[in-house]
Parts: C-alpha cells; structure tokens; sequence
C-alpha cells in the first residue's frame, strides 16, 4: 500500500473513531438503599427513560440516601438523585452536614417521606420515652434518616451515640428480627417495603411522636412537617401514628444540561400512570405540586413546568 493509501486509510479510522456516531446517554440516579423507596421509585424511573426515551440508558444506583447523592450528584459523579427536601434546602446553604453550600437545583417535588421508628414486641419499646438507653438504628451512614433520627431523638433527651447503628434500612429489620437492635427507622413514603417484610415476621409497633414534644425541633427545623400514617397502613397498626413528614425531591446540579434536565422531566410526566405502577406511593406524585421544590428550579426542569402550565 502507497504512503498516500496509508495516510487516507489512517484518516477514516480517526474519522469514524471520533466522528458522528450515536452514543446512548448515559443516566445515573442516586437512590438509596434496596429497603427503601428511593431506590423502588428511583428503579422505576430509570426504566421509564431506558424505555420512552431516545438514545438513552438510565441506571438506578443503590446509595446510602440523601447526603451522598447530593454530594455525588455536585459532584458530577451522578445525573440526578432523590433526597429528602431538608437535606437539599440545607446542602445550598452549606448548613447541616455541609461545611459548604453545592450547586444543587431541584427538578420535582415527589412524595411524602415520613420517618417510620418500628419496634417489636419483646423490647420493652412502646413510646420514643423508651428509647433511652436502647440500640436503635438511624439508617445508612450519610442518610438523612440519620440526621433526622438524631434530631428526633435530642428532643427526647434520649439520644446517644453508643447505642447507635448505622445500617440500611433491610439490615435494620434484619437485625430487629434477630434481637441485635430495639428499633429500627426508615425514611419513606408509608407503607414502605422493608416494614411491611417486618410486619410479615413479627409482630410491628410503630412509635408516635408527641407533637408538644417535637414542637421546638419543628420551629428550629421549619421544614419538617407532623404527617399522620393512617390507621391500616400496615398490618397490625390499628391506630394513627404522629410521625414526621419530609418530602422528598428530586434534583441535579445546576451545571447539568437544560435539554437534558427537560426531557428527562417529559418523560417523566409524560408517563406518571406507569410509573405509578412501581408503588403505591409513586401514586403520590402530581404534575400540579412537581414545581414546589426546597431549592430553585433547574432551567430544564422550570422550562418543562413553564410548558405545562404549571
């Protein structure tokens, strides 16, 4: 072969190597844990992308919950992620578990996200009181179940640090079954899987808050929200249970891409009657309440809300 054969040849393989051909965009989702409904919902959404939306491959990522999928997500290590609305109001202020405020931007408002502290019998558990001197866990390190647990537990009086545990929400259940804890929380929407498999082996109690009790956690937390569960929400629960409320949301960095950001938020909306089909909870999720984020909208997703009217 010539020197100039050779030279066209090496040119077209540059070419086709760096040319024009379509690549799949690549999306990955900060859940949560396996347990819990950020990674159901979360699973959910990525299958609704692989399947209604072009050139695009979506992936749902088991995380240890809002602060690393806010961290990962500014990061630029993840697309978007869910989090609960008080750790992404308190990541764009750099307060909480941030030392500095991150270029988060809210993409939808979802769904109720209630802190769930389930007991079995056995304990000597039967109100937040009886927590003292307990082995509970707060949920998975970096979680926001956590920071709230602990928040929960300091209006109280009864929280500390020895006998706390750091285990996702499957492994706390897990070890509440074989008596290596007293309680165990999730942070989700009611009801939420790994407490409905707990309520399938032993006998559940959910704790109720006093409201009089969490009433200063609330004003320096504003927030945080008192959610009734509804008596019937799970096996065995007969009664209303006071808990705490906060929402969770979905988000991206604002340095994401606004046509990106925009179709995702199409397709996501386009297609909520199936998405509903993952969960009870992703029911919950309205076009009409998608807007009331904690943080600014991203432009993708404003524009998206503008378009319909919301």
């Amino acid at each position: 072969m010539t020197l100039s054969k050779l030279l066209v040849a090496a040119g077209l393989a540059a070419a086709l190597a760096a040319g024009p051909v379509s690549a799949a965009e690549r999306i990955s989702i900060g859940t949560g844990g396996t347990g819990g409904l950020f990674y159901v919902i979360g699973a959910g959404v990525a299958e609704l992308l692989n399947k209604h939306m072009a050139d695009t491959t979506a992936r749902a990522e088991v995380t240890g919950a809002s602060v690393e999928n806010i961290r990962r997500v500014a990061a630029g290590q993840m697309t978007f992620g869910f989090s609960s609305s008080s750790t992404l109001y308190e990541a764009s202020k750099g307060e909480g578990p941030f030392k500095e405020a991150l270029p988060v931007a809210g993409m939808a408002y979802l769904y109720p996200a209630v802190l769930q502290i389930a007991t079995i019998d056995g304990t000597g558990v039967k109100t937040m009181a009886d927590l003292a001197g307990k082995r509970i866990n707060l949920g998975p390190p970096g979680s926001n179940s956590a920071v709230l647990v602990q928040r929960l537990l300091e209006a109280y009086g009864v929280f500390d640090p020895s006998n706390a545990q750091f285990l996702s929400y499957t492994e706390g259940t897990s070890a509440l079954v074989n008596g290596t804890i007293d309680a165990t929380v999730v942070l989700a929407g009611a009801p939420t899987a790994a407490l409905i498999d707990l309520g399938a082996q032993k006998t559940m109690h959910l704790l109720s808050i006093d409201k009089d009790k969490v009433a200063g956690m609330l004003e320096k937390y504003p927030f945080y929200k008192v959610y009734d569960i509804p008596a019937g929400t799970y096996q065995g629960q007969d009664e209303v249970v006071a808990a705490i409320n906060d929402p969770a949301t979905l988000f991206t960095v604002q340095a994401a891409p606004e046509d990106l950001i925009y179709n995702v938020e199409k397709t996501i909306f386009s297609n909520l009657e199936e998405l509903g089909g993952v969960h009870p909870q992703a029911k919950a999720i309205k076009l009409d309440t998608a807007p009331n984020t904690p943080v600014p909208l991203h432009p993708g997703a404003k524009r998206f809300f503008d378009e319909a009217g919301k």
